[in-house]
């Protein structure tokens, strides 16, 4: 019965055995030089942090990013559905229209939110 998973073992010996050796190589290979405080320094998106990192961000951005998730959500029903759409007839055109429906509704929402105006 143990040898049934002796693939399994070796896979994982492997991998591990892979992983050790390119760390192992990288470290050895890899350039050497020393740090500096300007390397050291904190940054974010090329100058200094000015604020703290719990600072609040607008609730535009939420639903912009929670849109962007619907949309492609969407997606992932819609190329399905449209595959085949022949097979579900009138019932399945229904469905998709309220599918449809619910997401301009979301749209409708961010947008008289105003969170498509960027100032």
């Amino acid at each position: 019965m143990l040898g049934e998973y002796l693939p399994i073992l070796l896979f994982l010996v492997v991998s591990t055995g892979i992983g050790v050796v390119l760390l192992a190589v990288g470290y050895i290979a890899g350039p050497r030089s020393a740090s500096s405080a300007a390397k050291l320094s904190a940054y974010e998106c090329g100058f200094e942090a000015f604020d703290d990192a719990r600072m609040q961000f607008d609730i535009r951005y939420y639903l912009i990013a929670i849109q962007f998730i619907i949309f492609d959500l969407e997606i992932i029903f819609i190329v399905p559905w449209a595959t085949v759409f022949r097979d579900l007839g009138l019932l399945g055109l229904i469905e998709m229209g309220i599918f449809a429906g619910m997401l301009l509704i979301g749209f409708i929402y961010v947008w008289k939110k105003g969170a498509l105006e960027w100032e």
